[in-house]
């Protein structure tokens, strides 16, 4: 359930963000699991303890950025709307969407993979703190484990999320949570696969989450509302499964393919 993790918030329906949903692949499935976990577990603060107080945003000077620090988003990067994400060799990008709205967009690049959402924030008061802990309370609250460390992009989650394997037996999925406070809005990303399993082996997705540009708009917005995203403009819907042989080289980054359409949300709310 990601930023959601103890709430649910409306998307233009009343719809869960980060509802279970079906996902294929190893690095789809870390994440998916992740978010099932937290899905499950209410807002209540059990032992009553205070959440820890929200500073403001943080200096970003490797980014995420925001649209007005960049002077052409659109260079090298994939515009979405509500964010521009880069384009990488080699890499496939899935859209995600709660009801009628694209809410996140994920990079998956060869045995890993990092969804990427922005969400509405206060003006003057950043979020990740609060994210962070509402995130490690609902995975320790079903039996998982949390490590919160410093990490390349500030301080992080490396969770050890309980899974049922195929075969029925109890196993773990090894899961990272990424955020960055930026004026006006969150970004939260999510990495899975091998970029989780060996967070050294990451640095191409860390740049991706770096080099994203997040376009608030300046309409009114509850925090932690989801920035809603849109397809590029001459976007191909490759639905998911199929293999295309021929594919065009999009003009975003060499070699980068189709859009796919990821998995979607299979409850709401």
């Amino acid at each position: 359930m990601g930023i959601d993790t103890l709430r649910s918030y409306p998307t233009g329906k009343d719809s869960d963000v980060f509802g279970r949903r079906k996902k294929s692949g190893a690095a789809a499935e870390a994440a998916g699991e992740a978010e099932q976990v937290v899905d499950e577990v209410g807002t209540d603060d059990a032992d009553g303890e205070p959440r820890r107080v929200n500073l403001p945003p943080a200096p970003r000077p490797d980014g995420p950025w925001d649209v007005s620090e960049v002077s052409r988003p659109e260079e090298g990067r994939v515009d979405l709307g509500g964010m521009f994400v880069p384009g990488v060799e080699g890499m496939e990008l899935r859209v995600e969407v709660a009801g009628d709205a694209i809410v996140a967009a994920t990079v998956v690049l060869r045995d890993s993979a990092i969804q990427l959402q922005a969400f509405a924030a206060p003006k003057k008061e950043g979020i990740w703190g609060e994210v962070r802990e509402e995130i490690a309370s609902g995975i320790t609250q079903q039996g998982g484990i949390i490590d919160e460390v410093e990490g390349p992009l500030g301080w992080e989650l490396r969770a050890q999320v309980p899974v049922k394997l195929p075969d029925g037996t109890g196993g773990v999925q090894l899961v990272r949570f990424v955020g960055v406070d930026g004026p006006r809005w969150f970004l939260r990303g999510v990495i899975s696969g091998q970029g989780a399993v060996q967070p050294e082996a990451a640095g191409l997705l860390e740049q991706i989450f770096r080099d994203t540009v997040v376009v608030r708009g300046e309409g009114p917005m509850a925090p932690r509302d989801p920035i809603v995203l849109k397809l590029p403009n001459d976007a191909q819907m490759v639905p998911e499964g199929v293999q295309q042989e021929d594919q065009e080289t999009s003009r975003f980054s060499g070699g980068m393919g189709q859009l796919q359409r990821g998995p979607e949300i299979t409850e709401v709310r």
